[in-house]
């Protein structure tokens, strides 16, 4: 097999077999991981003594000193905290800041990726290279939708494109008499269509949690079957290998797929050794989730678009690799540069996350609108459920999965969840992001994890859209916040799936028992807010974080 058949045939087929099979085998590891978390939440420790932490209602109650006033707010009310917020402005400062660092990345992207063509064309013609950039500056759209809730947003951005592609071709088109519109836009549909659809398989919602982790580990495993497989059935131990696989008795079928399979299973290793160390990247702090996530679409955009160049030479399929490291280049400068050391607006806050474990998909919906958001200004608690289980897996929560290490991440006792709740991550990652820090528990370790949380965080929100005489964990949660957490800083959002009239009275049943010690006994006037959730776009999720912003930027640190 000669080089350039090699590389415009077989490496396409190599990434498009890798992805093909990256979606059902991430699909059916995160089926495998929520059923083995599920299961291990119902479990118990054993040590209860070890594992408890006292209550902090425990030492007494009394009659609440004023009578508790549940008030509801819907989106048009729940502007707390105008446009001027410090914290909503570091907010869009942040988004800003990195959207700009991606941008000029991207751009330099683009850059590297059409130079080759003044080269093909023997001549440098500005309006043709503009073009180009413009053709190879499509993952960066890509890319910012990724990174961006606001459906607006994103389709501004898509406009925005079209826009500038539209002037280059205006301008172009009278000054290439060669040039059409309808080779302009076959130029793109065969530059970007291909790579658009496997980066569409590859980071599609059921699997972009750990989508580009085993991409990395296929890609390596494919490779090495093709190599090894290459080299066995090559003219030079073709020979000896059919004389061993005859000797062994198998036929035609099995002597063809068994060098495949040998070396899938010899470069298995080498591929968990790169998902070692991406894990331990992002266990450094060195890289972020979404990095990982952008990785993958640069890579897969450079190497494929690069195959092409193969027919001027095979050495131009170098060409992707040095533009997705001149992207990493200009992303390192651009975050050194653009996203600044968190000094602007004091300390991180902390925001609790709880909620009805039965909400499913709606749960991630307002995962994705209210605390995507919050990651710019700070990082998030949550104890692991099985409604956002698959979609906030880390990476090295994946590999400890994968390797048999899952119970090691649960709370395992008193102790254990001490020295969790001192390792509290509130340091941003690189591109200015904090993280989200999920707990896992058994069944009796929730309860002291929910408490400290609580203890802990600025602020909490509580989603009980579905909320009725069956979340009897939620009623406790309840309880431990009207007990631990200033109700000036709790948020609970409801809908019409909310049994509303057991809510008001679990709350007044909770309220009259609040012990002595609980920080709204001093209120004389206590108040639970109540957000009525009804459309779930990017309007509300805004009107959403506003009372959380309006509750003041005193940050409790982890295990203080």
């Amino acid at each position: 097999m000669n080089t350039t058949v090699a590389l415009t045939g077989v490496m396409p087929g190599i990434l498009l077999l890798a992805t093909l099979l990256t979606f059902p085998l991430s699909w059916f590891l995160l089926r495998l991981y929520r059923r083995a978390v599920i299961r291990s939440m119902s479990q118990r420790v054993g040590a209860r003594e070890d594992g408890a932490v006292s209550p902090p209602s425990g030492g007494g109650s009394a009659v609440a000193a004023a009578p508790l006033v549940v008030e509801t707010v819907s989106r048009d009310r729940a502007a707390a905290a105008g446009p001027d917020d410090p914290a909503w402005q570091q907010i869009l400062r942040s988004q800003r800041r990195l959207a700009a660092v991606y941008t000029l990345a991207g751009i330099a992207y683009a850059l590297v990726m059409a130079s080759p063509w003044v080269i093909f064309l023997g001549e440098f013609l500005p309006g043709r290279f503009l073009w180009f950039v413009g053709v190879y500056a499509w993952p960066l759209i890509v890319a910012l939708w990724l990174i961006t809730p606001d459906l607006r947003t994103r389709l501004l951005i898509g406009i925005g494109y079209i826009g500038v592609l539209t002037a280059l071709a205006a301008w172009l088109l009278p000054r290439s008499p060669d040039a059409s519109l309808s080779q302009l836009v076959l130029f793109w549909s065969t530059t970007n269509v291909f790579e658009t659809i496997l980066v569409a398989i590859l980071l599609a919602r059921p699997v972009r949690a750990v989508g580009p982790l085993v991409l990395a580990f296929m890609a390596v495993t494919l490779v090495g079957a093709v190599l090894v497989a290459q080299l066995l059935l090559g003219h030079l131990f073709i020979n000896a290998y059919v004389a061993m696989t005859m000797a062994l008795g198998l036929d035609v079928g099995a002597m063809f797929i068994l060098p495949y399979v040998f070396g899938f299973v010899l470069f298995g290793a080498p591929g968990w050794l790169v998902l070692c160390w991406l894990g331990r990247r992002y266990r450094d702090k060195r890289t972020s989730d979404q990095a990982l996530t952008l990785d993958a679409l640069w890579l897969m955009f450079g190497i494929v678009g690069s195959i092409g160049y193969v027919f001027e030479g095979w050495a131009w399929i170098f060409t992707g690799p040095a533009a997705f490291a001149v992207y990493k280049a200009a992303m390192m400068i651009g975050l050194k540069l653009l996203v600044p050391e968190r000094q602007d607006a004091g300390a991180p806050r902390t925001l609790l996350v709880l909620r009805v474990f039965s909400l499913g998909s709606r749960s991630e919906r307002l995962f994705d609108q209210v605390v995507r958001r919050w990651l710019h200004l700070g990082s998030i608690g949550m104890i692991a459920g099985p409604d956002l289980v698959t979609s906030t897996i880390e990476p090295h929560e994946f590999l400890a999965f994968v390797g048999g290490h899952l119970p090691r991440q649960f709370v395992q006792g008193k102790d254990d969840l001490d020295r969790r709740v001192r390792e509290f991550d509130t340091k941003p990652d690189p591109d200015g992001r904090f993280r989200v820090n999920e707990f896992f528990c058994f069944a009796d370790t929730w309860q002291p994890t929910m408490q400290w949380l609580s203890r802990i965080s600025s602020v909490v929100l509580m989603d009980l859209r579905s909320f009725s005489r069956s979340n009897q964990g939620c009623v406790y949660e309840i309880d431990q916040l009207l007990a631990i957490v200033p109700l000036e800083r709790v948020l609970f959002v409801v809908d019409c799936s909310t049994d509303r009239e057991f809510l008001a009275q679990t709350l007044q049943d909770l309220w009259q028992r609040n012990p002595v010690e609980s920080p709204n006994q001093r209120l004389r006037s206590p108040r639970v807010r109540l957000f009525d959730a009804q459309s779930g776009s990017a309007r509300e999720a805004r009107a959403l974080l506003e009372p959380l912003l309006a509750a003041g930027s005193d940050v409790a640190r982890p295990g203080g």
